[in-house]
């Protein structure tokens, strides 16, 4: 069933396959974790090293290069090899390259390192979403997807609290991110019997075709790879601009991840109990719009701010989790395995788009650059996708 259609209502609850889905999720945020570990110890790293933050912020580009390029071979390798054995190798080669950025010398070495890295690390999370897509019963998807994000993003913030703790120094902060990606090889072990096989008959138009097959689901993770990139690379810039201090911005900042933990298994849950989920995703993508409109408004008050851009972060995330159930409902087999490729692709993309825009915006237009900019990701969706809904 492609996006044009409703989603069928749901009547029984399927039984859960807990080890799947535990060892899927379980693995990812392993995953999450060395990243959020990794991705600013490398930074650190670099800097101690004498490079320059262009340097540095070239470097760390090459990693959504990386991810755009991955996708288009991430169903093709699983269908070859296997899930479990390209997860496993996909494991293998993140640990060896995070090894190799300790040992490396030479500036040049930690771009293919860095593609390596996010390359292994874009397949595992396209294939660790596909087995919880396929392993979530119709009735629970919401929820279980809700779970799945809220994990992943507690990962992704205990990540950079064990830098802290650990620091720069020496081989101890590398070797805790490989000992860490490593362990996620364990439940996926664990639970290699149940793990989903891609099959279906294959599409000869190729990659691109799944990334308007449902347009709803892409448009959002679009829309949040852009806009949760572009706001947490420049709110401490937009911060400073309108009177907050360095650590009240980044106090609001947080308030922005905390919205996002919080209330991604409500928004799960309420997908669960919608026919329509692109109702949902379009009803969060309008918050995510009225939320900037209100923002230059609330700027006065850190209370109102913190409260605005708390519902604010969370409904923007629920783009990703709404949309990853709206795909999952949408498609199945060899299809499912490659939207959900497309799904990380387009991901991928917004995170590229996004701080540019708004970094230009902020530059060109002062403060509300940085409102206008983002605000104008979700109109563009709420337009396309509430056209998509007339239609259907």
């Amino acid at each position: 069933m492609a996006d044009g259609a409703p989603e069928p209502a749901e009547i029984s609850v399927d039984e859960i396959a807990w080890l799947s889905i535990s060892a899927a999720i379980a693995a990812i945020s392993a995953v999450g974790i060395a990243i959020g570990l990794g991705i600013p110890l490398l930074s650190v790293v670099l800097e101690n090293r004498g490079y320059s933050a262009s340097l540095i912020g070239l470097n760390t580009a090459a990693a959504g290069v990386a991810s755009i390029a991955a996708a288009p071979f991430a169903t093709p390798i699983a269908e070859r090899f296997g899930v479990v054995p390209t997860m496993l190798a996909m494991i293998l080669i993140g640990a060896a390259s995070l090894a190799g950025f300790h040992f490396a010398t030479a500036f040049w070495m930690w771009f293919p390192l860095r593609v390596g890295l996010h390359f292994a690390l874009t397949v595992l999370f396209i294939l660790s979403e596909f087995w919880i897509s396929v392993s979530a019963p119709p009735a629970r998807r919401g929820l279980i997807l809700g779970v799945y994000a809220t994990v992943l993003s507690l990962g992704f913030a205990f990540g950079p609290w064990l830098f802290a703790q650990i620091g720069s120094a020496g081989f101890a902060p590398f070797g805790l991110a490989i000992g860490i990606i490593l362990v996620a090889a364990i439940p996926i072990l664990m639970a290699w019997k149940e793990s989903p096989s891609i099959t279906g008959k294959k599409s000869g138009s190729g990659f691109l075709r799944y990334i308007i097959l449902v347009p709803t689901a892409t448009g959002a993770v679009l829309v949040f790879g852009a806009v949760e990139t572009g706001s947490f690379a420049l709110f401490p810039v937009y911060g400073g601009r309108v009177g907050f201090s360095e650590a009240e911005a980044a106090l609001l900042l947080s308030m922005v991840g905390l919205g996002n933990v919080l209330l991604q298994i409500p928004l799960g849950l309420l997908s669960d109990m919608i026919r329509d989920r692109r109702i949902l995703l379009i009803g969060c993508a309008a918050v995510g719009l009225a939320g900037m409109l209100a923002l230059p408004l609330a700027i006065h008050s850190w209370p109102l701010t913190a409260a605005v851009l708390f519902v604010w972060g969370g409904s923007v995330a629920g783009l990703y989790t709404v949309g990853l159930a709206h795909l999952g409902a949408s498609l199945n087999g060899r299809d499912l395995a490659s939207a959900n490729a497309a799904f990380v692709f387009c991901y991928a993309l917004g995170m590229l788009l996004g701080p540019q825009l708004t970094g230009i915006s902020l530059d060109a237009i002062g403060p509300n650059g940085f409102v206008w900019s983002l605000g104008l990701f979700f109109g563009i969706y709420i337009l396309l996708a509430g056209m998509r809904l007339v239609q259907r």
